[in-house]
């Protein structure tokens, strides 16, 4: 295949701050990394949980309005559903070697990815560039992101 129907560059927005929906914008934009594909990782909303230092290591799936959990919001609503749904994803995740949270953003970071925050929420959730992980490399406006992003392919997961 020539390199003309090939993607050179991806980026994707993350707005989502639960445990599943988190993870798909992250193996997406590692296994990019792994093929040599460019890529932008745009966090806006409660993705922004993703790479804000406090809150990385506390994400957790969502049991309430989840039609794919497979069950009753009467039943996720209970105490202790959701730690219990996340403690077995991460299981599953541990033993697929996918790493947590905070590794995966250093991995991607490491690999040449580029790590954005957007301004606007950024503003909204009164947040400063200390409050975000170390491979944050800028917080951006929507419009610097779609600069950023001309010429390649934005995925919003």
């Amino acid at each position: 295949m020539s390199d003309e129907g090939k993607i050179k560059k991806v980026s994707i927005i993350i707005s989502q701050g639960s445990l599943e929906g988190v993870y798909p914008g992250l193996i997406m934009a590692n296994g990019a990394r792994m093929m040599g594909i460019e890529v932008n990782l745009f966090f806006t909303f409660f993705g922004l949980n993703t790479i804000t230092k406090s809150k990385m290591n506390n994400i957790k799936v969502a049991t309430v309005g989840n039609p794919a959990m497979g069950i009753p919001s009467l039943i996720g609503i209970l105490p202790g559903m959701s730690s219990m749904a996340t403690n077995m994803m991460k299981k599953q995740m541990e033993e697929l070697d996918i790493p947590p949270i905070g590794e995966f953003i250093e991995m991607i970071s490491d690999a040449g990815g580029k790590i954005y925050a957007c301004l606007a929420t950024v503003e909204m959730f009164k947040l400063k560039k200390e409050d975000f992980c170390d491979q944050l490399d800028s917080v951006l406006t929507v419009g610097d992101f779609y600069n950023l992003s001309a010429g390649g392919q934005i995925i919003f997961t």
